[in-house]
Order: C-alpha cells, then sequence, then structure tokens
C-alpha cells in the first residue's frame, strides 16, 4: 500500500509541475499587453497635444480607443493568467492615471501643441505600461 501512496504522490508532483509550466508559458502574454498599452498611451498623448483640435483629440481618441478595444478581445481570449495578475493591473492602471492627469490637464490648459511638454510627457504616461511589461518578462 506505501508504494501505491508514493507512486501517487509522484503522478501528483509529477502533475503539478506540468501545470506550473503550462501557466508561466500560457501567461506571457500580459507582457505584451503592457508594452502595448504603454505604447498606444503614448501615442494618444502625443497626437492629443500636438496636433490642432479637434484633430488631435479625435485622432488620439481613435489611436487609444482602437487599442484598448483590441487588448480587451485579446485579454479575453487568454486562458490563464498568473497570480496576482490583477494587483498587478491596478497598480499599472493607478499609475498611469496619475501621471496621465498629471501631464494632461496642465498640458490643454498651458502647452497645447508644445512639443517639449508634450514629448517628455508622452513618454512619462507609456513609462507604466513599459516598466509593468519589464518586470512581468522577468517573472
Amino acid at each position: 500500500m506505501a508504494e501505491y501512496a508514493s507512486g501517487e504522490a509522484a503522478a501528483a508532483l509529477a502533475r503539478a509541475a506540468e501545470l506550473g509550466a503550462t501557466v508561466r508559458r500560457s501567461s506571457k502574454w500580459f507582457v505584451w499587453y503592457q508594452v502595448v498599452f504603454g505604447c498606444a498611451t503614448g501615442m494618444q498623448m502625443l497626437a492629443a497635444g500636438l496636433l490642432k483640435a479637434p484633430y488631435g483629440a479625435s485622432f488620439g481618441g481613435v489611436i487609444l480607443g482602437s487599442a484598448l478595444a483590441a487588448l480587451g478581445v485579446y485579454a479575453g481570449r487568454r486562458p490563464v493568467v498568473r497570480q496576482g495578475y490583477g494587483r498587478r493591473m491596478a497598480t499599472m492602471m493607478g499609475a498611469w492615471g496619475l501621471l496621465y492627469g498629471a501631464v494632461f490637464i496642465p498640458g490643454l490648459i498651458c502647452f497645447q501643441g508644445v512639443a517639449t511638454w508634450w514629448v517628455p510627457g508622452a513618454v512619462a504616461v507609456s513609462l507604466p505600461g513599459l516598466i509593468g511589461g519589464y518586470l512581468e518578462a522577468r517573472r
């Protein structure tokens, strides 16, 4: 009977290792999700700040809206997320929202069309997604 129990334990450990490898392999999509999100938000910020109204807001909205729709479909079709996904996503989105407000509101009020404000601002707004993607790739 002891051999049967050890055989079951070995099979359970092998199955757990197989599932762990599947989760690691199948959850790499979140790296690309964050990188694409960061790039899209940076491009939206550049378009909104540097193009004349109403073209900047319209073009930027199309860029970000299209990217978010595609990312939503992409994420919805992924079967696996790692533990802590929700916390990492909330952290990325929170940091992005703070930076977005800190760049966008003063930019619209005081710096419309000023590249020296909008280019570094676009880079700053892109950072939460890019850094999140980098950190996720290292996990």
